[in-house]
């Protein structure tokens, strides 16, 4: 039987662990302190355990984080991780600073079955999903390389469908949480993306994690979303505003829609008007990204004055909007543009 890896494991299967082990339930709890309150990931120096059972810990499992294989940076701040993973594989992370936040872009999956138009990682077909100890590694190496201090906040916006790999997701989610022997992150600085798989926005609505929700729009008209993303085709527009309603939100708790701008696409004024008709009596706030490019993207970016024009369309009706200038396009680590080597 191969070693576990003990990343990614939540406390309460730690101390099933132990238990198997023949020790106590508590010496679980002790290696999530160490390894997710601590930041130790060398069974030997979690010197409280005792000497025979690290000796018999370590016959039956192991602590491996994705092997951080390049780190580049980008002239506006931001890195770009390069994972590679026991397969062979490589995913990207992105950490961003701004201001006191820094912020990780998250990978699920190697590439991303999806095939939305605009998007590079889907020009790369799903290869696989990611394991819990991969999602969960990436946040662990991230915070090693910060040193003194750490991630704040993070976004499942990197490579993949998060709400594809569900259980995973929601494993590391509940790793990141959990504020006592967990990470402890609030779930107010975990962001899940989705391209509007409507059975899974209902699932994890149901979960009661309390992470915010981000709906992949880009268009707000199905002729128009159907040709640029083939979930619409699926679940259209009303299906996806419709579980969007049924999303639980705390009190001062919002929906992010991200919208990337398509030249002569899906920019125009009247887009705009139809983006404010659905966005109606939805707690919303909408996030235009400006088209990053791409090699072989048919696709451009609309002229700055088209963008603010859009943005003041849903701004006149009240509708919070942000210009996200993606960071990392100099170094392919913009939203949209993730794309690594997989094994042939």
């Amino acid at each position: 039987m191969s070693p576990t890896n003990l990343v990614g494991l939540l406390p309460a299967e730690l101390e099933d662990l132990t238990v198997e082990l023949g020790a106590s339930r508590y010496r679980g709890r002790q290696i999530a302190t160490w390894m997710y309150r601590k930041s130790i990931l060398e069974i030997e120096r979690m010197t409280d355990l005792p000497k025979d059972f690290r000796a018999a810990l370590a016959e039956r499992a192991r602590i491996a984080l994705p092997e951080l294989e390049q780190v580049i940076p980008s002239q506006d701040g931001s890195r770009k991780l390069v994972f590679r993973l026991e397969d062979g594989a490589r995913v990207s992370a992105v950490l961003m600073p701004d201001d006191d936040r820094m912020t990780l872009c998250l990978s699920t999956q190697v590439g991303c079955g999806f095939e939305c138009a605009f998007c590079l990682t889907g020009t790369m077909g799903l290869e696989r999903n990611l394991t819990t100890a991969e999602i969960v590694g990436q946040l662990l190496a991230a915070n090693a390389l910060l040193g003194e201090s750490r991630v704040t906040h993070m976004v499942f916006m990197g490579m993949g469908e998060p709400l594809a790999n569900y259980h995973a997701l929601v494993s590391a989610v509940r790793v990141f949480v959990d504020a006592r022997l967990g990470l402890g992150y609030s779930p107010r600085r975990i962001t899940v993306s989705t391209v509007g798989l409507v059975s899974q926005i209902e699932r994890l609505g149901r979960e009661d994690l309390k992470v915010n929700i981000a709906i992949s729009l880009h268009a707000a008209s199905d002729e128009v979303r159907s040709r640029l993303m083939p979930i619409n085709r699926s679940w259209d527009l009303g299906a996806l505003m419709a579980a969007v309603r049924r999303y639980p939100l705390a009190p001062r708790q919002r929906v992010f829609f991200e919208y990337v701008m398509l030249d002569g696409v899906n920019d125009g004024d009247e887009e705009a008007r139809k983006l404010v008709r659905l966005l109606r009596d939805v707690r919303a706030k909408v996030n235009l990204i400006p088209f990053n490019d791409w090699p072989g993207t048919r696709f451009r970016r609309p002229p700055l004055s088209r963008i603010l024009a859009f943005q003041s369309i849903l701004l006149g009706s009240g509708i919070t909007t942000t210009v996200r200038w993606s960071k990392g396009e100099d170094i392919g680590a913009a939203c949209g543009q993730l794309r690594e080597a997989v094994p042939a």
